[in-house]
């Protein structure tokens, strides 16, 4: 019984692709998942060089850093994936990610879904891994939510907008499709997703 025990400890734990046009609720979502311990989730901080928004955190909602510091580690091959997104990069540092899974953590990636379709070309045959596409209820509920942050120009929004529209046709690519009617629905589905692959 011991024997079982310590194996199912060492297992590597499951990958969590999270991702969805900008604005859907993703990280709210991603909270609510992390505050569910029978999921045994680590969150995968991305590296941005966007400025903070307030209340962010460095080393807790991203690594922020400099464009030199980004792009020394794409030179260096140290991101799982990289995007340029409303002038800014983002990326997954990918010693932090596997480190996690060999830890026996199920690693939650919330990242856009350029980088998203990046990951899941290179975990394609990986069982341990799953891609979830959350979408809004409708575009204008979605419109709603981006203007409602009322932290960009109108230039940004509208950036914003176009490129959702074209990110919600990249649904089928993925898994699972989960739409955030709330964010207490879609992490609800989704916590079972992965413990329906959990327990498989």
């Amino acid at each position: 019984m011991k024997k079982i025990k310590v194996y199912i400890q060492n297992m590597k734990g499951l990958l969590v692709v999270l991702s969805g046009p900008s604005g859907v609720g993703k990280g709210t979502v991603r909270k609510i998942l992390m505050e569910d311990k029978s999921l045994n989730l680590a969150y995968s901080i991305s590296m941005t060089t966007r400025k903070p928004r307030v209340g962010e955190v460095d080393g807790e909602d991203y690594f922020f850093v400099s464009q030199e510091v980004f792009d020394k580690a794409v030179e260096n091959g140290e991101l799982l994936e990289h995007a340029r997104f409303v002038n800014n990069s983002y990326g997954t540092p990918k010693p932090y990610v596997e480190k996690l899974r060999n830890e026996g953590k199920n690693v939650i990636l919330e990242i856009e879904t350029q980088g998203a379709r990046s990951v899941m070309e290179k975990y394609k045959d990986d069982n341990l891994f799953i891609s979830i596409f959350i979408l809004p209820p409708s575009f204008e509920d979605l419109e709603k939510r981006i203007r409602g942050r009322r932290t960009e120009e109108e230039s940004v929004v509208q950036e914003r907008l176009n490129k959702a529209k074209s990110e919600l046709e990249l649904k089928t690519l993925y898994d699972f499709n989960v739409i955030n009617f709330t964010p207490e629905q879609a992490a609800s589905e989704i916590s079972n997703i992965i413990k329906s692959k959990i327990n498989l």
